[in-house]
């Protein structure tokens, strides 16, 4: 499991204060001292003048540290590069690399990501960025290169593309969860699982659908809110499966719901904003649900009128 630090630096949708970093940096601390080492960022996270405050958190985060970092690269800090539109050359893209490292300030980064394709509507951009991610790798600014919110066909081209430049693709980020398992996300997964890639499992809880906190009478506040009214009223049958596999196996309804990622070969990054948080997700590790109960799951999830909504940068 990894941690998501897509709300650190976000006012709009988590409301993040920079009153929050003192309890940001223990939420770090308390993953890395049990074991989590992989943190998911980007170069966009954080609005407004924020931009970047997720890089620059982490940074800090990793230098303040007091525990045994032999090296930094003993933290998987995988950051996402956007394919904005003013990004049209190779050194363009590689020169968003070296500004996440100098706010992270660090030699190389983990993983360095696309955050997502641009095959949909600037398909010649994208070999632009491809190669970015060549030079990246061969500059020795990466350990290893992944992909985000790329679909199984778009992934199959990427990764053949960048095999030919002699560069592995190890990663591929995408929206997994019992709310997104579509055939489209099914299919992905047995991709990378026969070309070797891992599978970076991103809200693994639906935005918090899955955590059992929230119901039509208790909305979350922002723009969540609109998509939670459109979908939670759906979910009664999944969320009753999920606390009575909780409940039975004397765990919350959030460690099922990522426990059933992992079980499935996904790496889940749950996002955090408090210590609870981390704890909570603690408990999702060491421990299997059965073959049966990830079949109840399933069936409950598949019965849902409306399930979480296509990311609109995922490709085919």
């Amino acid at each position: 499991m990894g941690i998501g630090t897509w709300a650190w630096g976000n006012q709009l949708l988590w409301g993040y204060e920079e009153s929050m970093d003192s309890e940001l940096q223990e939420c770090f601390n308390l993953a890395l001292r049990n074991g989590i080492n992989l943190f998911d960022t980007a170069d966009s996270y954080g609005t407004g003048k924020l931009n970047g405050q997720s890089e620059r958190l982490l940074g800090r985060f990793i230098r303040e540290f007091e525990g045994p970092i032999k090296s930094p690269d003993d933290v998987v800090i995988a950051t996402k590069f956007a394919a904005y539109p003013w990004r049209l050359s190779t050194g363009q893209f590689v020169g968003a690399c070296k500004s996440s490292l100098e706010r992270l300030q660090l030699g190389r980064l983990g993983i360095g990501q696309l955050h997502w394709s641009t095959a949909n509507y600037a398909p010649l951009q994208e070999r632009v960025l491809w190669d970015g991610l060549v030079e990246m790798y061969d500059k020795g600014l990466v350990r290893a290169v992944g992909v985000s919110n790329y679909g199984p066909k778009q992934l199959l081209k990427i990764h053949g593309y960048l095999a030919s430049k002699g560069v592995p693709l190890n990663s591929a980020q995408v929206q997994f969860s019992l709310l997104s398992m579509g055939d489209e996300q099914m299919e992905l997964k047995t991709v990378c699982d026969s070309l070797g890639i891992r599978v970076i499992a991103y809200s693994p809880l639906g935005l918090g659908m899955l955590t059992g906190k929230y119901a039509s009478s208790n909305l979350p506040k922002g723009p969540r809110s609109v998509l939670f009214r459109q979908i939670l009223p759906g979910l009664g049958s999944l969320l009753s499966c999920l606390r009575r596999i909780a409940e039975k196996k004397g765990k919350t309804m959030s460690q099922v719901a990522i426990n059933w990622c992992i079980c499935k070969g996904a790496i889940p990054i749950p996002g955090v904003k408090t210590v609870r948080h981390v704890q909570e997700n603690l408990g999702a590790l060491g421990w299997r649900l059965s073959p049966g109960e990830i079949s109840e799951l399933e069936s409950a999830a598949m019965a849902a009128p409306k399930k979480m909504i296509k990311n609109v940068f995922q490709t085919a």
